[in-house]
């Protein structure tokens, strides 16, 4: 079960681990919010097929009801890059293919995020406006039934 949102919209420090129906249910709370989870589930999908195993998330966990798109990144072990869409692989123009196919973006977990170094786990767990520490959700696709 999610942790609530505290008091600034954002979920307790840590990596919150989640099934789909629990991130359904405590994130699709808007129209808006459930059209980005459509697309954020096909990402998923995507994802697993290729042989993914976890994907950490971040913007979307929070409880402002109309975002712009979500960001999360996959962890990279046990993916078949043959199998991959080739979208998520696709940086370029700010990412807009991920951001038109899918609603969001998508980056592999252990890439580096900011010039410090910081990958996209660890950069994920930081309020980008106070720099405070902020959960995030990790949806585990061993178990993943779309």
């Amino acid at each position: 079960m999610l942790p609530e949102f505290n008091a600034e919209g954002l979920l307790p420090p840590g990596i919150h681990p989640a099934t789909w129906a629990e991130v359904e249910a405590k994130l699709g709370f808007t129209p808006k919010r459930q059209t980005l989870l459509r697309g954020l589930k096909r990402a998923i999908s995507a994802l697993h097929s290729a042989g993914c195993g976890r994907v950490p998330r971040r913007s979307f966990v929070t409880s402002k009801p109309t975002p712009g798109d979500f960001d999360a990144c996959w962890e990279e072990a046990g993916v078949d890059a043959a199998r991959l869409d080739p979208v998520l692989l696709d940086f370029k123009d700010k990412r807009l293919r991920q951001k038109v196919k899918y609603g969001g973006e998508m980056f592999p977990a252990s890439s580096v995020a900011d010039r410090r170094g910081t990958n996209f786990v660890s950069f994920f767990q930081v309020h980008k406006g106070s720099g405070s520490p902020k959960g995030i959700v990790s949806i585990d696709l061993e178990k993943w039934q779309p």
